[in-house]
């Protein structure tokens, strides 16, 4: 065992959850050999953990989270260092928590663009679930947010995007040289019930439309 994989011995886990850490970096390490050794994927996975210790409700659930975000984090190193080449465009929506616009972004942005794209969110504050109202409005267009949970967003989740739509963050919004800004004027859906937050996701809806049309994505 190296000495990063050793950090995850947290004195607040069970043996249960430190078995899952080492289950999921054997399984990071599969998935990436030949790309990254065991120690950046021991460290990724780590630190991935860490984002979400201090924010999680429902420790349980810290090493899959942990293990979700280190393989998204991983994918965006690789195509940030030339080790994946598909040429799919990247986009990465960003607001505040995480929670409610960014989430209904990517869900519109996925499920339009299919196999064509690839599509992440982040926060600058992430909070500790997505709006249960904002899940409903998207249900109603047949599209399951559920498994999405609140992220920060890391350096090279942002330098690995083709595009970056922001929302809300201001100026905690990461700036890259050489990256594609969107900013869109959309309202906030905190606090808001399931009404008032239909006329936001269909603006949504239009802005990704329009955003696929730029990339010249045919829409699912």
């Amino acid at each position: 065992m190296t000495d990063a994989l050793a950090r995850f011995y947290h004195p607040d886990l069970s043996v249960d959850q430190q078995l899952a850490l080492r289950t999921a970096a054997q399984r990071l390490a599969r998935e990436f050999d030949g790309t990254y050794g065991a120690e950046t994927i021991e460290r990724f996975l780590h630190t991935s953990y860490e984002q979400f210790a201090s924010l999680s409700s429902v420790p349980n659930f810290l090493p899959l989270l942990a293990e979700r975000f280190a393989r998204q984090r991983l994918h965006a190193l690789a195509r940030v260092e030339g080790h994946h080449h598909d040429g799919k465009p990247v986009v990465l929506f960003l607001c505040t928590h995480n929670a409610g616009r960014s989430q209904m972004a990517l869900g519109f942005f996925t499920h339009l663009a299919g196999d064509h794209a690839v599509a992440w969110s982040g926060g600058s504050e992430p909070g500790r679930e997505i709006n249960p109202a904002a899940v409903t409005v998207m249900a109603e267009r047949g599209i399951d947010i559920t498994d999405e949970y609140p992220k920060p967003w890391t350096d090279e989740i942002v330098r690995a995007a083709t595009v970056v739509v922001t929302m809300g963050c201001g100026d905690a919004c990461p700036v890259f040289p050489g990256t594609r800004y969107e900013n869109w004027n959309v309202d906030d859906p905190a606090g808001l019930d399931v009404t008032a937050i239909r006329p936001i996701r269909d603006e949504l809806e239009r802005r990704v439309r329009l955003l696929l049309d730029q990339l010249a994505i045919a829409a699912n």
